[in-house]
């Protein structure tokens, strides 16, 4: 076995190497689109358990490794995960989401935060991880997350999902101080936790600015972008060799200035075509995506040719196969198993195509 093959195959598209076909995983991959986690949520009703468990978080995280064999395994967890950590207590409800009560709404509350200690906090991401890194040893790159500091600070000071970021922006805009410092704050925390993750067993991050998509360009400039670039830079400082990936829903407005973040990959939903998106971020920068998570309903051969058609877009180097969002709760299994068998045979495909 050469050096290139013991190292994982999803790591290697992180690092700009050019290979036969592209690494592939799935956002969302372990959820509930899967009769076994379905089975399990039965039985293990509370969210905060399944992810903060460790024997239960590691089994839900490798059931779709156990089923199809993906190039990268994710740690099964929230965002919101390492708020409770910064003195910011928070519940998920199954059919409401994560409620966040009190919410953030004064300096008061900002001023009382404490600063990030994940082993004291976190302790059972260590184990997670460190399991998940022996069980899928060199097979699969093992990759964490977290939420961007924009779009965790929408949830505190929001206190729930939103559809129209009302209460976050008429502080971002009429308190902007105040605003600043919360997003400093969570943004030099959340670098403690990409380092910590990292240091448990992680070999790439990909972080979640999901709400982000939903600023202008100038609010993004202010508000997202540099909170993005404070947590890179800090991990980079440290970690300068472990590949980090960005992911915004509806990017389309602010693919340039993802790019601009630091980080080595940003990953696009499906609304921006890929040779587009390649063309907008330019050479450095890798990709992941983007294939609408509603191809998975088609049919075979449609979904077949959808990936044929990203990755010819995409090309050899720096891309990784993936949805352009979540895999939805009714993908057929079949279908699911069908894009990674047809994503790892895609070197014939393309000769054939």
């Amino acid at each position: 076995m050469t050096g290139s093959q013991q190292v994982p195959y999803l790591l290697r598209a992180a690092r700009g190497e050019v290979l036969d076909r592209p690494p592939v995983w799935m956002m969302r991959q372990a959820g509930r689109y899967m009769k076994v986690y379905r089975d399990l949520r039965d039985k293990y009703p509370s969210f905060r358990e399944r992810s903060e468990n460790p024997d239960i978080a590691v089994e839900i995280s490798l059931q779709p490794w156990r089923a199809f064999r993906p190039d990268g395994v994710i740690l099964f967890s929230d965002i919101l995960t390492p708020l409770p950590g910064m003195g910011i207590p928070f519940d998920i409800i199954e059919s409401r989401g994560p409620i966040i009560d009190p919410p953030i709404r004064s300096q008061e509350q900002i001023d009382k935060l404490t600063p990030l200690d994940p082993d004291a906090s976190l302790p059972f991401i260590r184990q997670i991880l460190q399991t998940l890194r022996h069980e899928v040893g060199n097979e699969a790159a093992v990759l964490g997350f977290v939420g961007a500091p924009w779009t965790l600070a929408a949830y505190a000071i929001e206190g729930k999902s939103s559809k129209d970021y009302t209460i976050i922006k008429s502080m971002a805009f009429s308190e902007p101080a105040m605003l600043h410092t919360f997003l400093g704050k969570i943004a030099d925390s959340i670098a403690t936790y990409v380092r910590y993750q990292i240091d448990c067993g992680a070999q790439v991050i990909q972080m979640f600015d999901s709400w982000a998509g939903h600023l202008s360009p100038q609010d993004y400039k202010e508000f997202a972008l540099p909170y993005q670039q404070r947590v890179v830079q800090q991990v980079k400082a440290t970690h300068p060799d472990t590949p980090m990936i960005l992911y915004i829903s509806g990017s389309a407005g602010v693919l340039e200035l993802m790019g601009q973040s630091g980080v080595d990959i940003v990953s696009v939903d499906w609304t921006v075509d890929m040779a587009d998106a390649r063309r907008r971020l330019g050479p450095d920068i890798g990709v992941q995506g983007n294939i609408d998570p509603c191809v998975l309903f088609g049919s075979q051969p449609f979904i077949r040719d959808r990936i044929i058609d990203t990755i010819k877009k995409a090309g050899n180097r720096g891309h990784i196969l993936n949805l352009g969002h979540g895999i939805l709760p009714k993908t057929p299994e079949e279908n699911a198993a069908y894009f990674f068998e047809t994503a790892k045979q895609i070197d014939k495909l393309l000769v054939s195509a």
